[in-house]
């Protein structure tokens, strides 16, 4: 599984880098607002910063709703690097855009998917990445991993060659979980991959470990 970071904030990105395990970015406009960025120009240099430091996949999200609109804005997004992935939302004109994107080359994630009829329509037009929002999913009361665990089988199944990238993701056991059910790909704030390293036992071994070194010295 790959491990995506969900965010703007180039020290985010370059830590997560560090760390090793870094394999592309997501962003979307409030990440984007977030770190106070704004201006169509200021936007498009950010992501060539952000394609300079990380060597993968950057999801770049379109604000157009209409089919015209999405398609523009794609052609400028993916003109940016060749890392650049235009991401789409799941609206009709979303799924005629992705299809088109498909047919000329362009790589596409569709984001803001609920539901595996989402994600089938948008596999069928061709997207590289779909992206299941659990977070919000277990907001509604329902549990968003379930849903990962549905893509896994149906794209398995229909051998579809699109990625699973699971986003909204609120906690360390979401990206458990994402791995176990065959998620393909896991996007998610800094703070929930590191919380990844945590183990109370961890820190009682290394506090031992430590302790009896000083004897030996």
């Amino acid at each position: 599984m790959k491990f995506f970071i969900d965010t703007a904030n180039l020290a985010q990105i370059k830590e997560a880098k560090d760390l090793g395990i870094l394999d592309g970015v997501t962003t979307n406009p409030s990440l984007m607002a977030k770190e106070g960025i704004k201006g169509q120009e200021a936007i498009y240099n950010h992501y060539k910063t952000i394609c300079e430091l990380v060597d993968g996949d950057i999801s770049a999200e379109v604000i157009s709703t209409d089919f015209a609109g999405i398609v523009e804005e794609g052609k400028k997004l993916a003109a940016i690097h060749p890392n650049i992935v235009v991401k789409v939302p799941m609206i009709k004109d979303g799924v005629k855009a992705i299809k088109w994107f498909t047919d000329n080359g362009i790589r596409t994630n569709c984001t803001l998917i609920f539901s595996a009829g989402q994600a089938i329509l948008a596999a069928k037009a061709g997207a590289a990445y779909v992206s299941p929002f659990i977070g919000r999913i277990d907001d509604s009361g329902w549990e968003g991993t379930e849903l990962i665990a549905q893509l896994a089988h149906i794209f398995t199944v229909q051998g579809y060659e699109t990625e699973i990238l699971a986003a909204s993701i609120r906690n360390a056991n979401h990206i458990i979980k994402c791995a176990e059910l065959g998620a393909d790909v896991v996007t998610s704030p800094l703070e929930s991959i590191l919380a990844l390293l945590k183990h109370p036992l961890t820190d009682l071994g290394l506090a031992k470990f430590l302790e009896d070194a000083k004897k030996t010295a």
